[in-house]
């Protein structure tokens, strides 16, 4: 076929598949009284389709963009990582040609402007500007496409000069993942008639794309970098250090336009006021173009600066300014709403337009900007020489790469820390030269430091849009000090992860001790590699080839007996576990222990395991954030197969091919056939894993009262009520009547708010000698709460609460008084026997957000002892009874 032929054939096809979504051609993106070299191909001509015509394709996009890169002497790509997907995650960098020449002496020339530098004054502002760090937020990502056209094809002063004063970062896209879930969906759902009734499938994928393959949302992963996306655009970030950081999204449909500077009483208070001022003042460019063409927009509501971990907070706990910008989503491409009909290439439009504002208001205030970061910077090290805080240390006891990982985080935040190389002790807590390390706050950053390290109870208002506590080293259970007198920074530490020793060639066994983070992935390939395996139900020591080693609770033992597997391959097992999970194995040589009556033999010493095979609920109500940190803990971070199975699709499982059902937070109610049928499962073996609201749930459905029990308990609730009534008339008390109380309507956002526990840090008892305890150094255990539900505490087994909250629980964040004083002393977790099975009821997320590597155990212990969970013999409800009393 001819080449003519063919193209207008192609042409013509596409014309009569293109449905009726408002599609708009190079022109409409276009600024009016700006030349653009018609040399420049647009999007549509490279693409063959217009921006709202049907939803951009990731690979499309990129391909436009590479090539513009390509024949452009103002744009220069670099691939900067990878999403889990391996999808690429680029950053375009935009400016002059004779600025790309001399790229690294300006990026040099930057930093040494932020440390006081007044000769570097005159380098080109360094701005920043995230594209699609949501999935399903459209306009976020496509607004790249017009802005680098623009860049690669406006002509005139007006351009050049902005590309001759600034250097421009734009990294497309942060969450590549979630933008193709998002096109695959409105691609299946797409229609030839027009529909933009917003209950329309095509519109409706709101969750499920806003995140990436893991189920993260990556707009809280600033601060915590646990996702590959954030782990990548963080190291350019820090690279560059930008004076302007604007963050792009889209939020519900109906709400109009939104930049920052926020709501102005929810700002952290680590960030200075004068970055308010200055966010406004480059609001007005914004405001102007918006007011030109009659737009709705808002500026201080909604929207706060607290957490730091969002794309627009994090720049500005790092000296730039953080900007947000929101339009109302368009979802499928065009949806009806109260505000009339929203349009993506409108959206599109609105973000590249705001961006160009950003740029032009940044540079407009220059001088203003250029001294806000300089004296920032400043002004944090001078804060930190006048404070009473010089530094920090921490460790993690008897798990190094618990610590290493807490490293690897400060690093990534270009926060320096240096290893011990000398014991030390603080306030009577000992702090081990070697795997203990040292963070001073005479940094440059020092605001970052205080906000990882310090902890926040105390707030001006109590609303917040996300979690109001988020001390790390709490998170991550260290033990960890202040220092009031500064120390050399010496010996940097990078965190590496390490490698242990090759174990020895055992004569009789293998032993690895449980405290390692990564000993339940050693476990597992233990158990996956068809080997039989022990763990230790007490503390005990073992005569290896490298002496006497102690062991903890929870220490696993393979022993070389009745294998099915031949030596040589359990021995390349236990090297795998040394060089690839880091945790020391040792080659036991007999089953003789110097400790009495715990020799590697006896079975009420050492109990059997059996390999788990997880089932994991999602949707239905679920939680897809919490299903997704359980889903990547378990399969990234231990390499265990998960099965995750729609929670309406339960009933039609063959229940005998899992040992474990993980239930998390939501809506985790299951149908009475379907409960009856987990029941019927625990009863034969299972283990339930019910966290957060699936806790409240199970605790009534699978663990409550039977139908006789409950009417004795609610004849004896009857005679109470009768009895305090009778009380009350005597004494002529009364309760006042539910709502009786009259308050102002405009205090209910913040009533409504004062009793809810956003997120906050808890602190906890645990008990190590249970089973859930095993592998913890001690009983202090820092725990996530964003619920303000308690559970009950079983009345007939007293070792059925491993983890209970302290009786003033509150560590760092937000909680009411009324909340504290409920939750104080009750249970956090509950786990009991049932029949051959067992249910483990969690009142949090042990997994929040991938960054609670102290409370990960207590779910890796539920998965692989929750059958060693034993049930009480005796009678203790009486002695239970007599201590409520």
């Amino acid at each position: 076929m001819p080449r003519l032929a063919f193209v207008a054939l192609l042409t013509l096809s596409l014309t009569i598949v293109s449905g009726p979504v408002s599609a708009k051609p190079v022109e409409y993106f276009q600024v009016e009284g700006i030349t653009y070299d018609g040399s420049v191909p647009s999007f549509e001509d490279n693409a063959g389709y217009e921006i709202g015509e049907r939803p951009v394709r990731y690979g499309d996009m990129l391909a436009y963009l590479r090539g513009l890169a390509a024949r452009s002497d103002r744009i220069s790509v670099e691939t900067i990582g990878y999403s889990h997907e391996r999808r690429p995650i680029l950053t375009f960098t935009v400016t002059s040609p004779g600025n790309h020449a001399n790229l690294e002496s300006i990026r040099q020339a930057h930093l040494a402007r932020l440390e006081g530098n007044a000769a570097a004054n005159a380098a080109p502002m360094v701005l920043w500007i995230n594209w699609g760090v949501h999935g399903s937020e459209t306009s976020s990502m496509d607004a790249a496409i017009p802005l680098l056209y623009h860049f690669a094809a406006a002509q005139g002063p007006q351009v050049e000069s902005q590309l001759e004063q600034a250097v421009m970062i734009f990294t497309v896209t942060f969450n590549p993942d979630g933008h193709a879930r998002r096109i695959d969906h409105v691609e299946t759902f797409w229609s030839y008639a027009d529909n933009s009734d917003p209950n329309d499938a095509a519109h409706n994928l709101w969750t499920e794309a806003r995140v990436n393959h893991y189920w993260f949302d990556l707009n809280r992963q600033w601060l915590l970098l646990t996702q590959p996306e954030s782990q990548a655009w963080i190291r350019q970030w820090h690279k560059w250090k930008p004076m302007v950081s604007a963050d792009y999204h889209e939020m519900g449909s109906s709400a109009p336009y939104y930049f920052h500077p926020g709501e102005e009483l929810r700002r952290n208070p680590l960030i200075p006021k004068r970055a308010r001022e200055l966010t406004q003042g480059i609001g007005q460019r914004h405001a102007a173009f918006l007011d030109s063409e009659a737009r709705l927009y808002t500026t201080e509501e909604r929207f706060d600066n607290f957490y730091i971990g969002k794309g627009s907070t994090y720049p500005q706990i790092n000296g730039s300014l953080g900007i947000l910008f929101e339009a109302g989503a368009a979802r499928g491409g065009k949806v009806q709403t109260e505000r009339g009909l929203v349009e993506t290439a409108d959206n599109v439009r609105t973000h590249f337009r705001t961006a160009l504002t950003t740029i032009q208001g940044a540079l407009d205030l220059r001088d203003e900007i250029t001294a806000y970061q300089r004296n920032f910077f400043a002004e944090n090290i001078r804060q930190a020489a006048r404070g009473r805080t010089k530094g920090w240390v921490f460790t993690a006891k008897g798990d190094p790469e618990r610590a290493a990982r807490f490293v690897r985080l400060l690093n990534m935040h270009d926060i320096k820390v240096s290893r011990l190389t000398s014991d030390m002790t603080v306030d009577g807590r000992s702090f081990p030269g070697g795997t203990s390390y040292y963070v001073p706050t005479a940094q440059t950053n020092s605001r970052m430091i205080r906000g990882i390290f310090e902890r926040f109870t105390d707030f001006e208002e109590n609303v917040f849009y996300d979690v109001s506590g988020w001390t790390l080293p709490l998170a991550y259970d260290l033990e960890y000090a202040e220092l009031r007198s500064g120390r050399p920074l010496s010996d940097l530490a990078d965190g590496a992860f390490r490698s242990a020793a090759a174990p020895d060639l055992a004569p009789y066994g293998y032993v690895f001790d449980w405290t390692h983070t990564y000993a339940p992935r050693a476990l597992n390939r233990v158990l996956g590699g068809n080997l039989m395996a022990r763990a230790a139900m007490e503390e005990t020591v073992v005569t290896t080839t490298s002496g006497d080693v102690e062991l903890g609770r929870g220490a696993i033992f393979v022993p070389l007996a009745r294998q099915a597997v031949s030596q040589d391959d359990i021995h390349t097992i236990m090297e795998t576990i040394a060089s690839q999970d880091g945790v020391p194995v040792f080659a036991a040589t007999s089953g003789l222990t110097p400790v009495t009556g715990r020799d590697l033999g006896a079975t009420n010493i050492f109990r059997a395991l059996k390999q788990p095979r997880v089932l994991l609920a999602y949707d239905g109500g679920l939680s897809r954030y919490d299903v997704g940190e359980m889903w990547w803990t378990l399969d990234h971070n231990h390499r265990m197969p998960v099965t995750l199975v729609h929670k309406k699709d339960l009933g039609s499982l063959d229940w005998t091919k899992y040992t474990h059902l993980v239930l998390v937070g939501g809506d985790a109610a299951l149908n009475k056939k379907l409960t009856q049928a987990v029941k019927g499962w625990i009863k034969g073996g299972g283990t339930l894993i019910a966290t957060r609201d699936a806790a409240l749930w199970a605790e009534d459905a699978i663990l409550g009262k039977d139908k006789k029990d409950k009417k004795e308990e609610e004849k004896k609730a009857g005679k109470d009520r009768a009895n305090d009534g009778a009380k009350k008339e005597e004494t002529g008390d009364s309760d006042a009547p539910a709502g009786s109380e009259r308050l102002d309507f405009a205090e209910m956002g913040v009533r409504d708010a004062e009793h809810v526990i956003g997120g906050a840090i808890f602190a906890a008892d645990l008990d190590t000698t249970h089973p859930l305890g095993f592998g913890f150094a001690d009983r202090d255990l820092p725990v996530h709460r964003n619920r303000s539900f308690t559970l009950k505490r079983p009345d007939d087994n007293p070792y059925a609460v491993p983890v209970q909250y302290a009786d003033k629980p509150l560590l760092s964040g937000y909680a009411s008084g009324r909340r504290l004083e409920e939750i104080g002393g009750t249970p956090s977790v509950v786990a009991q026997r049932k029949d051959r099975g067992a249910v483990i009821l969690m009142a949090d997320n042990p997994v929040f957000r991938g960054t609670y590597p102290g409370t990960e155990k207590l779910l890796m212990n539920a998965i692989f002892f929750s059958g060693l969970i034993d049930r009480p013999r005796g009678d203790y409800a009486q002695e239970v009874d007599g201590q409520d009393e």
